[in-house]
């Protein structure tokens, strides 16, 4: 990639990014209610998201032997840590560590 087409990237880069970030606000500036269903869409989607991450997470691991057991010890872990503490970051970070320690020692 030569230098104009680099700085040409960071600027398509830069101006996407800009774009997704000012445009919602100049759709419904403040004091404007945004529609009903951009509001259900607010409350709606992080779920969503979370849901689809977890199915694309564990698609392809195998039911059968010990495959999806660190899997499974992460994600009850996951589960049990955020019903306790109420934090999200604590919980997908305690759950990615224990993770990587059973991947890494215990069945690997």
């Amino acid at each position: 990639m030569t230098t104009t087409q680099a700085i040409i990237t960071i600027a398509a880069v830069v101006l996407g990014t800009m774009a997704t970030r000012f445009i919602p606000f100049m759709i419904f500036p403040e004091g404007k209610n945004p529609p009903e269903f951009v509001q259900y869409l607010g409350t709606v989607l992080p779920y969503a998201a979370i849901g689809l991450l977890i199915i694309y997470c564990l698609k392809d691991i195998p039911s059968s032997s010990t495959h999806g057991l660190p899997e499974a010890i992460a994600i009850i872990f996951i589960v049990l840590l955020h019903k306790w503490k109420k934090s999200t970051l604590l919980s997908i970070g305690g759950g990615t560590i224990l993770y990587m320690i059973l991947v890494q020692t215990v069945f690997h």
